[in-house]
């Protein structure tokens, strides 16, 4: 095991993986909806990166399965299941208490422009936005209180969520166990080898749509939401 000592490690997947295995993973996918302060923590990475060491957290956790398959399905569902009932706490936030995070002032975890960029996302593209929000980052900290805030159906936005969750941990997670598998059998290629270089892959691919937006679109004008009535 390396050592992590430095803050730069609380953006490597790794070092909750190999100092927190399954129960931390679990806690960081909850935090980054159900606390709304987690958009800072590896989130995509952390599952890909998890597929990878998938057997070796089942089996330090519960103890190895025996298959593959089992053991990588057991980890998604689990992340799927923490996922699911972070955004739940998330929506069940915005419900109730809401409406007052417009008047919020921003601080070093919170935001308000990205719960304005959640609430366009959400307003543009529906309930569908519960599903594609789960794999943009910062925006899937957002949407779920966003969906809570302008009340969206209970039960819509429970479908909505478990289909979302349930797609994204079982692809990341599984992308990263068998494309693990693929490159050392066909080029012998050691994917935890290169993890700095899978980081930073993915989390070019999952947010150069965000910078894009930032670089290249519109200014967005978020005055309009300065006096707008929540409730």
């Amino acid at each position: 095991m390396e050592d992590f000592n430095s803050w730069k490690d609380l953006l490597n997947p790794e070092f909750y993986i190999k100092m927190g295995g399954f129960w931390l993973i679990l806690f960081i996918v909850f935090a980054e909806t159900g606390l709304f302060v987690g958009f800072f923590l590896p989130g995509d990475s952390l599952l890909f990166v998890s597929g990878i060491y998938a057997v070796e957290i089942i089996k330090e956790t519960f103890g190895s399965t025996g298959s593959d398959f089992l053991d990588t399905t057991l980890l998604a569902t689990g992340v799927a299941l923490a996922a699911i009932i972070g955004n739940e706490v998330g929506y069940y936030f915005g419900r109730k208490t809401g409406p007052a995070l417009y008047k919020r002032p921003d601080s070093m975890l919170f935001k308000k422009k990205y719960l304005y960029q959640a609430h366009d996302f959400f307003e543009k593209h529906g309930a569908l936005a519960i599903i594609m929000a789960r794999f943009l980052p910062v925006v899937r900290t957002f949407t779920p209180i966003v969906a809570g805030i302008v009340k969206m159906d209970k039960r819509e936005f429970l479908r909505d969520n478990v289909i979302g969750a349930v797609l994204w941990s079982f692809i990341l997670i599984f992308a990263g166990h068998y494309l693990d598998k693929l490159f050392m059998d066909q080029f012998g290629i050691n994917l935890k080898e290169k993890l700095e270089y899978i980081i930073i892959v993915i989390v070019l691919v999952t947010t150069l749509p965000v910078i894009i937006k930032f670089m290249f679109g519109k200014k967005e004008d978020f005055s309009k939401y300065e006096n707008k009535d929540f409730e």
